[in-house]
């Protein structure tokens, strides 16, 4: 049966290939994007897909979105929480505005997206979560102080989450991700992203599509498995 799936973040890198993967499958998907709005239209016409424009940092703009999602999907099995944004930053460089900024994002959004839908999935005792988070979250990244924070935050969240929901036939999982080849890392130089890739065993970045692979099978599959963090990097660490 196809199902009715959430998602955050769905304009560009892992959310857009999760909105294309969902949509393979014949699935219902409505996405949420903060500002790529012609990307956004774009994928729109290539997939079938809807989309909401709102700032999940924005507890308002936030909750407003989910609903509007919620009321045209009329309820959903899954959702996905991918919307993030990254800064690499010395830790005496950050500012309050950029901590803000990124657990907003991050973690609150999460939180908040996560808070809506799960009375949803309670509601009818079914549903699946799966929160797009990073390995940084758990070892920690050198100049991502913040950006650690907020996943290391998003993977507790995650497995606490899962016990709670767990009850009521709702599976929570992450999936940690190291280098992905996405807009993410742009920032980065030829010679930095050589460097990186001799530091892989896999010898490469992984692929959007492959994140959003690992991202469909547990919308779909393991019923039994919650809880966990699943690291997606490629043998890193």
């Amino acid at each position: 049966m196809n199902k009715r799936v959430l998602i955050t973040g769905g304009s560009r890198g892992i959310g857009a290939a999760c909105v294309r993967a969902f949509r393979a499958l014949g699935d219902r998907v409505v996405f949420i994007y903060r500002s790529r709005t012609e990307s956004a239209d774009a994928l729109c016409r290539e997939t079938g897909a809807s989309c909401i424009r709102a700032d999940i940092s924005d507890g308002g703009e936030c909750v407003g979105a989910v609903r509007r999602a919620l009321s045209v999907l009329g309820g959903a099995d899954v959702l996905v929480n991918c919307a993030g944004i990254a800064e690499f930053s010395l830790f005496q460089d950050i500012t309050d505005g950029m901590w803000e900024r990124m657990i907003s994002t991050d973690l609150t959004g999460a939180f908040r997206v996560s808070r809506e839908v799960s009375r949803s999935m309670i509601s009818e005792k079914s549903g699946r979560i799966v929160n797009v988070s990073s390995m940084w979250g758990e070892v920690g990244a050198s100049c991502e102080a913040v950006y650690s924070a907020s996943k290391g935050g998003i993977n507790a969240f995650t497995q606490a989450l899962a016990k709670e929901l767990a009850p009521s036939n709702i599976q929570v999982n992450a999936v940690a991700c190291g280098a992905i080849d996405t807009e993410m890392n742009a920032f980065l130089s030829e010679a930095d992203r050589i460097a990186l890739t001799e530091e892989i065993p896999s010898g490469r970045f992984g692929r959007p599509e492959e994140v959003a692979e690992l991202v469909l099978d547990l919308a779909q599959k393991h019923s039994y498995l919650t809880g966990q963090i699943i690291r997606l990097d490629g043998g890193w660490i």
